[in-house]
């Protein structure tokens, strides 16, 4: 199935939030809220899209043109971390909206693309002010969906957050909350944590179309092999099942496929997020078949020959890395002060980059997270709402008269959760 001419004139039509028109009132692209895309993926069952890390602009160009391929719904994103006021990455918050709608312009995608600011990170109360300035630009961008990640504090203070956070966040747009900070397979998130922060936001009407859980994943390089527990991202989801919530899957890259199919088959989840493969693959490094780095007996990346950035380029970037003492981890560093450098490159070599993207991320598409031909189901989802905000997927059921501050306080204080260690568990 594609998706067809008519359904998608039609969904152009009524499906573009109004700071996508404002901003592109000539567009083709059909960039919507990522409540559609969550929609999509939920309407064909056991399947989930992938939120692809647009770390740099071969990564993005390389994502449109397999979700086309595979006739998918698609979310392009960018962290905080990443691409936020302190930004390791060229693209970023106010950015990557231009840079979709270009290409997607260019290159005639015809799929449904969310646009999504990641882990947006509040690591503390102090940080509530600067937020409440910052989160309007970014949708005044072309942002159409958000992460509001206050996971790093404790239970009433990441729900206290959200509450004061979600009403800067526009009703049409995309709405994904986090509980358990991601620290591999300690600190592992609970069904009673999940619950109170789901519950608490519903007696505010407030009703998150995705959570992110602490399910046993890292970001960055997978090293322990231990990667996502799926019996216990099963049982949280269905807890939350009666609130409508699916699941957000992070570090996802380095998980094998066959734990990632499971996730896909067994899970409630409908976005997968991917960063450190792509740009590991873009830049022509050696990988397994799940996007994990292969090193070599020393530690260190392989560059396939031929694949990717130029011989040369690649180690530039390697000098680089040492002469600022950055091990393997800390080489997504180097996509801001070489991100020119690698447009710069001629036009064959940026194809090949863009192309090893598309390979990968149409295999996983198709082949693990069983994404394909979900852009019609998205468009048809688009089309019954009639206009660009679906209505909740759930309906107020928890009284907020029981969800006061004092209330929470408490509440919270019963969950008694190991957070595990404490450290910079970088987003």
């Amino acid at each position: 199935m594609t998706v067809s001419r008519t359904g998608f004139t039609r969904a152009l039509a009524v499906g573009r939030p109004e700071n996508i028109v404002k901003l592109f009132p000539n567009s083709r692209a059909l960039i919507v809220s990522g409540k559609f895309i969550d929609r999509g993926l939920l309407a064909k069952g056991a399947a989930m899209t992938i939120a692809a890390n647009g770390r740099n602009h071969l990564v993005i160009r390389g994502t449109l043109a397999a979700a086309q391929k595979a006739d998918s719904a698609v979310i392009i994103e960018i962290a905080r971390s990443e691409g936020g006021a302190a930004a390791y990455c060229a693209t970023n918050y106010w950015n990557i909206a231009r840079q979709v709608d270009a290409l997607c312009n260019e290159m005639g995608i015809t799929v449904p693309v969310a646009i999504h600011a990641d882990h947006y990170g509040i690591k503390q109360e102090g940080d509530l002010d600067f937020a409440k300035v910052e989160i309007p630009t970014l949708f005044e961008a072309g942002i159409t969906s958000i992460a509001i990640d206050a996971s790093h504090m404790t239970d009433d203070k990441n729900l206290l957050a959200n509450l004061a956070l979600t009403q800067f966040v526009p009703a049409w747009a995309g709405l994904e909350t986090e509980v358990g900070e991601i620290k591999g397979s300690e600190g592992l998130s609970s069904a009673g944590e999940a619950l109170f922060l789901i519950r608490g936001l519903n007696a505010h009407n407030i009703f998150p179309d995705w959570i992110a859980l602490n399910n046993g994943t890292t970001h960055g390089i997978e090293t322990s092999g231990q990667g996502i527990q799926v019996e216990l991202t099963t049982a949280i989801h269905e807890k939350l099942k009666p609130y409508g919530t699916s699941g957000a899957q992070h570090g996802t890259s380095g998980n094998s496929t066959k734990r990632l199919r499971r996730i896909a088959a067994e899970t409630r989840t409908t976005k997968a997020n991917v960063a450190t493969a792509l740009q590991m693959i873009s830049w022509g490094l050696e990988v397994n078949d799940y996007g994990n780095a292969i090193l070599d007996d020393r530690g260190e990346f392989i560059k396939v020959p031929g694949e990717g950035l130029t011989e040369n380029l690649w180690q530039e970037m390697k000098n680089f890395a040492a002469e600022n003492g950055w091990s393997r981890g800390n080489y997504k560093k180097l996509n801001l002060p070489f991100e020119n450098r690698i447009m710069a490159q001629p036009q064959t070599i940026r194809d090949r980059m863009a192309a090893r993207v598309e390979d990968f991320v149409f295999s996983l598409l198709t082949g693990v997270f069983n994404a394909g031909n979900t852009a019609e189901a998205t468009i048809d989802a688009i089309l019954t709402s009639g206009c660009a905000t679906p209505v909740p997927k759930c309906e107020r059921t928890e009284d907020p008269r029981d969800w006061s501050g004092d209330r929470i306080a408490a509440m919270a204080a019963d969950l008694n959760h190991d957070r595990g260690p404490e450290g910079d568990f970088d987003d």
